[in-house]
């Protein structure tokens, strides 16, 4: 009878505590899309992003276009040769000049890194319709601050750890790993200096350490609601 007694509160402590990580998790979230305006994004049928990135003494100029419900092209000017990449719901293709001036279809882990992109409201915005599980890990003082450390589990079995100030209730940074070339390449990005745009607020800097360096990334220019034409986003000669 003794040790049924102790099984059960044992039971009934981890539900508990379940229960209770699930509340703080609600409350975390809940606040941080109230503070960055996640409704206008939610809202939003299309968006245009402009950025400059930075790496290795080169600053690229960036496009993004994205499309519900979850189509995306980004476009990128190197050494006057544009990169482009997109992905039209269904197929995904790139074209990258300095190795082939034909467009190529994107397969395996390149596909779906791209359909991840085509996600315009984020991950963690509705995770569970998505398919993902999020749980919070626990309290991680970052370069002093305390921060909410959320683990996401993408439905493809990727995980990505997002830390969210206490103070601010914004994503300061992000830990993900990538597949590069058939090696699995941990990501770390810390984001700063958000800005409001119409009503959004987003991190106007981004800096991303990688093995192979360090790579920053800029916003100039955000808008919503933007008309895009949807043949942009299908493979030409498609």
């Amino acid at each position: 009878m003794k040790k049924q007694i102790i099984t059960t509160l044992a039971i009934f402590i981890i539900a508990s505590m379940n229960f209770v990580q699930a509340q703080t998790l609600d409350n975390i979230l809940e606040k941080h899309f109230k503070t960055v305006g996640q409704d206008k994004l939610a809202n939003a049928k299309t968006y245009y992003l402009k950025a400059e990135l930075s790496q290795m003494g080169m600053v690229l100029p960036m496009e993004m276009r994205m499309k519900r419900p979850d189509k995306f092209r980004v476009e990128m000017e190197m050494q006057g040769q544009k990169m482009i990449q997109a992905y039209d719901g269904v197929n995904g293709w790139m074209v990258a000049p300095w190795i082939s001036p034909e467009p190529q279809v994107l397969e395996g882990s390149q596909l779906n890194e791209a359909m991840k992109q085509a996600d315009l409201e984020g991950e963690l915005y509705k995770f569970k319709e998505k398919g993902h599980a999020v749980e919070f890990v626990g309290k991680v003082s970052i370069d002093g601050k305390e921060t909410y450390k959320i683990k996401l589990t993408n439905k493809d079995g990727s995980i990505k750890d997002y830390f969210i100030d206490a103070s601010t209730d914004l994503i300061v940074k992000v830990k993900t790993k990538l597949s590069a070339q058939g090696q699995e390449v941990d990501i770390e990005q810390n984001l700063s200096e958000y800005k409001d745009f119409d009503g959004f607020k987003m991190a106007t800097k981004m800096l991303s350490t990688t093995p192979m360096g360090d790579v920053s990334l800029t916003i100039v220019e955000f808008k919503l609601n933007e008309s895009f034409d949807e043949a942009m986003f299908k493979q030409p000669g498609k």
